[in-house]
Order: structure tokens, then sequence, then C-alpha cells
């Protein structure tokens, strides 16, 4: 009976949770997988750290060149995080005839085209269910699931720490560097937590998405991003005791009609949308597929153990496809350069809107307002004004009808230059 040999690169956290693993549940691996997975190679810069984990020395080395020129290494698991360097990893294994495990949103949100066009070209697999969710089973769900619908929309709560200060924010009335300090206290956030309070990660993961449910990549830069950081709490107790809604920072991708719309930006949903009840360091995936209907997924995006349990999961996976001989005798994943993708300016996207004014308290403010919005074909659902102290600026509420968001910024573009205006205009979309 073959064994199917791995070459592990990077043991950080969830290195070191996949090691742990594949040794703890081996017998559990070999009567599902049909042999044994035998770790041929962990690779990392801290020796130190490798000697901790009780491997034979022979199998434990920092550099990276033992694994990717052993011929006997069957799968190549990369956990190192980062671009370039993984992607020159990557595809140098993947020339020598190596099947790819990966972790890494980055590589493969920025790489998809080079990396799945070796693929195809050497009849090789890479699989990536860690890179979005963790331990949640998107990736196979949307790539196999639910192979036979048309996707229709993907929304996503995609990023733990910003999930986690929104709720803090929302739950505890904390402010938004209260809730920060809290989250990075409790291990939710890093020390530099700039990729995920500015939405990148969550866009990342929104381009694997939507590149495997319409079956070519949608660039990350392609995606209108918006973060969190400037987020007043006024705006989060109005949107909820006001209207109803909750504030989440959501990853969305839309096909109406051939035409693509993706943005992660901070968003007002329904208190009632099964997304809204998505709290602290959990996400969720709500996917729309025409003959499916409305799903949903949820669990720890983030972890050691989580995103090893889905590494690990892609390991086995690929070990029963070499074992029966079956690697490499079709794609994992759609990929057709052929396939365009008509992506939208964020200007054409049509939503509803929620939009807080600081005025000034005078008469005829709201008539002035509301002039502007309707010469910009904006309609107004909605108005809340709450009373303020003489002298102090009055907020105004509004919640619009759907309306493209070019309508709405040249409107508040005018708006926020009126002196009646004293300070620029809050602008969240709503969906319900």
């Amino acid at each position: 009976m073959k064994n199917v040999n791995i070459g592990i690169i990077g043991c950080g956290t969830v290195g070191v949770n996949v090691v742990k693993i594949l040794e703890k549940h081996s017998v559990i691996i070999k009567n599902r997988v049909g042999c044994d997975i035998n770790i041929k190679w962990v690779c990392d810069k801290d020796l130190a750290r490798l000697k901790q984990l009780n491997l034979p020395k022979e199998k434990i080395t920092s550099d990276i060149n033992k694994v990717l020129l052993d011929p006997s290494v069957d799968i190549l698991v990369e956990l190192i995080g980062g671009n370039d360097i993984s992607k020159k990893i990557i595809i140098e294994a993947m020339n020598r005839g190596k099947h790819i495990v990966t972790a890494n949103k980055s590589v493969l949100s920025k790489y998809w085209d080079e990396i799945f066009s070796v693929a195809l070209r050497k009849k090789l697999l890479v699989y990536f269910e860690a890179a979005v969710g963790a331990g949640i089973p998107v990736i196979q769900s949307l790539n196999e699931g639910l192979a036979a619908n048309k996707i229709q929309s993907i929304v996503g709560i995609l990023n733990g720490t910003t999930n986690f200060i929104l709720s803090k924010m929302t739950d505890n009335n904390m402010g938004f560097d209260e809730a920060l300090h809290l989250a990075q206290k409790s291990g939710f956030a890093e020390a530099n937590p700039m990729l995920d309070l500015d939405g990148s990660d969550a866009a990342q993961k929104l381009s694997i998405l939507a590149s495997i449910a319409f079956g070519n990549h949608l660039p990350f830069e392609k995606i209108h991003r918006e973060g969190i950081s400037n987020i007043n709490p006024i705006d989060i107790r109005y949107a909820k005791n006001e209207f109803g809604y909750v504030l989440k920072l959501l990853a969305t991708v839309e096909n109406k009609n051939g035409k693509i719309s993706a943005t992660v930006c901070p968003t007002l949903i329904d208190a009632e949308h099964p997304l809204a009840a998505v709290e602290n360091e959990y996400n969720a995936i709500y996917i729309e597929g025409d003959s499916c209907g409305d799903i949903m997924l949820y669990g720890k995006g983030a972890g050691g153990p989580a995103a090893a349990s889905a590494v690990v999961s892609d390991i086995m996976y690929l070990a029963t496809n070499i074992f029966y001989g079956t690697a490499g005798k079709f794609p994992f994943i759609l990929y057709d350069k052929k396939i365009k993708l008509n992506i939208m300016p964020v200007e054409d996207i049509e939503s509803k809107y929620y939009l807080r004014f600081s005025t000034a308290d005078k008469p005829g403010v709201l008539s002035k307002i509301s002039g502007i919005l309707g010469k910009n074909n904006v309609s107004i659902s909605a108005c809340f004004q709450e009373e303020r102290h003489k002298k102090q600026a009055v907020p105004v509420l509004i919640l619009t009808h759907q309306t493209k968001e070019g309508n709405i910024r040249k409107a508040l573009k005018t708006i926020d230059d009126l002196p009646i205006v004293k300070s620029k205009t809050v602008m969240f979309r709503i969906m319900e």
C-alpha cells in the first residue's frame, strides 16, 4: 500500500495544529482515505519551534528546497502566508509535479490566474478550504454542493475582527477604540489590524468566492472597499433604535443579468435577517442559488484549530485522489479565461441608503436637503430628527428608496457644501 507523502512549509499556529490533527487522528484518517498520510517534511525558519513538535529530526528543516526538490513529496502544504514568496513556492512545487494545499487567501486573490493556469496545464490540484472561513466548509459547498446552481449572490461576514468590534459597539455601547482594544486583548485582532479594518481581508476572501462562483478570476482590486474605522456609535444606535437595523461589515457579490457588483462595506441589515444574529468573532456566508434558494453557512472564521481542520480535510481529499489514481484527471474548480466578468462600477450599484446629516438648527433645512436629493433622483422613504439645544448641530436621519449610488454621491457632494451642513454626511447601504 502506497503512502501519500506531504511536505509542510510554514509551521505557525495553523501548521502546528495540522501536525497535531494528523497524528491524533491518524487511524481515522487512514480508514477514510485508504492509505497512510506520511509527514515527510515540516519546514520553518524557526527550528526551535519545529523541535517542539517531537518529530524525528530527519523530518524537520529550515531549508525550503529540501521540500521542493524531494520527488517523493506528493502534496505541498503552503502555510507561510504573504504574496510573492508563497506564489513562488506554489508555482515551483507544481512545476515539480506536486499537488497543493494552501490556506493563503492573499496569494490566491492576487495570483489566481497564474496559479490555476499552471495547475490546469500540469493537471494538478490546488485545494484551499482554509483560505475563506477557516473551519466553515464554504469552498466545498460552493464548488461542489452547489455546482448545479447559477449563483446569484453571496453575502458574507468574512472577517472576525471587524464583526467582534461592531458587535461590542452594538451590544455594549463601546466606542470604536475601546472595542478594538478589547479585540486585541482577546486575541481577535492583530497588533496592526489595518487589513481587517479597511476591508482588505474580507475583499480577498470575496475575490476567492466570486472566482469560484463565476468561473473566472474576480480580481481583489476590482472590489470596492470601505472600512469601519470611522464608524460613530451614534449611527449604530440610531439605526437600531429608530429603524430596526444592525450594522455589519458585509462582503457582497451579486450577478444581475450578467452584471456583477462586488463590494465590502459597512451595511445596515434588518434585525430579522439571519446575518444580523452573527456575533463577535463568528463568520457567516449567505448564498443564493437559482435552484437551491437561500442557504447560510456559519462558524468560527479564524483560529489555529479551525483553520487546521480545513487544511487536513484538503490533504485527505487530495490523498484519496492520489491513492485511487484520480488526482489531476479533472480540475478541482472551473477556471476558464474565456468567461468574461462584467464588473459594474460602484456608481451603478443600486441600494437603499441611510443618511445622517449634521445641520444648523434653522427653518427650511430639511426642505433644502430633500430638494437636492430629489433633483438627483433620490426618493425619501423615512425621516427622523432629534431635538437639540440651541447652537448644537442637529442630526437629521433619512432613509431612501432604491437608487443608484452615483445619484447619492452626487447629491451629497452638493449638500455637504451647504453652509447649513456642519460635517460630512454619513452614508450606509441598507440590505433587507
